[in-house]
């Protein structure tokens, strides 16, 4: 029996075509601007959202860290909400490496924050007692699921752009948000000044994120990158499954959507799961389990020993995300054998 994977779109493999690019890839040494397969896929990403310039780094931690650096000195403040990525799972990197206080905030909507709370919270820095904010952090799509209306993001930037600071957008799942929301790439990407997206996830590459931006905010963090030991030599070989991940990748995202909604569909019919179908409105799904004398701790270890993959339950419960490495008879399989489970405990 084959291992079903739902812990995370990270768990991707390489395909065969990817393998190949890796193997053929034409390469050079990156901190010099001379690998050709890493200038390529640097300009692909930059056209595809629209941004002069983008800059290829190992991970998408690396590339937020990098632009938080950018945008904020030591002793400014970011302003992001609580449940994002970089407050969860960055490991204190932005007070670390730039020196910079996250400020967080909870929202009201239990998603995003809006502009209106951002606004709230905003510190000019003229008091000589307080940090001076200097860049909103956005993520899209959401860790809960969900992604974050255009309109409201469009609203964060006006605000932003009438103080003059930056907007960072954490789009590790940007092509789901974007398709999500039903608009170009390009058209997400300019409700920020910044966006770092990951062909690692649900793209399928092996390796790798970009940070795209203007030409000055990615020289700049092309030497912040360097410093944070990030200069990689023949990258190429890593940059050539990403070209594809941006093709052959995000073509078929849609799957991965359609694959989701079935599966809240099916445990919505479970008696003691309880899920809620408006919130899946990428490639995630996160359920509660509140039938007597179950918990989704005991499931996880149910699951496993049918070989199926779930990480431990979570502020959201149960997170199961879909990715090409599960298809619909994975799906079904799962939400079967919860259904069993629930019924019988076995």
């Amino acid at each position: 029996m084959r291992v079903r994977e739902f812990r995370s779109d990270t768990m991707t493999l390489p395909t065969p075509a990817m393998r190949d690019a890796m193997r053929d890839a034409v390469v050079g040494d990156d901190v010099c601007g001379e690998d050709p397969t890493v200038n390529q896929l640097e300009a692909a990403a930059a056209a595809l959202l629209g941004k002069p310039a983008a800059l290829f780094v190992p991970t998408g931690v690396f590339g937020n860290q990098c632009a938080i650096a950018v945008h904020a000195k030591a002793g400014d403040e970011v302003l992001v909400g609580e449940w994002t990525h970089v407050v969860e799972h960055e490991t204190g990197a932005a007070a670390a490496l730039a020196g910079a206080q996250l400020r967080t905030l909870t929202p009201a909507n239990g998603s995003y924050p809006t502009a209106a709370e951002f606004a709230a919270r905003w510190r000019s820095g003229t008091d000589i007692h307080e940090p001076r904010t200097a860049l909103i952090l956005l993520e899209n799509a959401l860790s809960d699921g969900t992604v974050m209306p255009l309109a409201e993001m469009e609203a964060v930037k006006t605000l932003a752009a009438e103080a003059g600071v930056a907007v960072h957008l954490d789009g590790a799942r940007f092509f789901n948000a974007a398709l999500a929301l039903g608009v170009a790439p390009a058209r997400l990407a300019a409700m920020a000044d910044s966006v770092m997206f990951c062909v690692s996830k649900g793209l399928g590459a092996p390796v790798g994120s970009l940070l795209c931006g203007t030409t000055d905010f990615v020289a700049k963090a092309r030497r912040r990158r360097k410093m944070m030991g990030g200069g990689m030599r023949q990258a190429g070989v890593l940059a050539a499954p990403g070209l594809l991940a941006l093709t052959e990748g995000v073509a078929r995202l849609g799957e991965d959507h359609e694959n989701a909604q079935t599966l809240v569909r099916l445990l919505a019919r479970i008696p003691g799961v309880d899920v809620n179908p408006d919130n899946v409105q990428a490639n995630m799904v996160f359920c509660q389990i509140t039938a007597p004398g179950r918990s989704a701790a005991e499931l996880v270890h149910v699951l496993r020993r049918q070989q199926i993959n779930v990480h431990p339950p979570g502020r959201l419960g149960l997170r199961f995300v879909i990715s090409r490495e599960v298809d619909r008879s994975d799906v079904e399989a799962l939400a079967a054998a919860i259904d069993v489970w629930v019924q019988t405990g076995a």
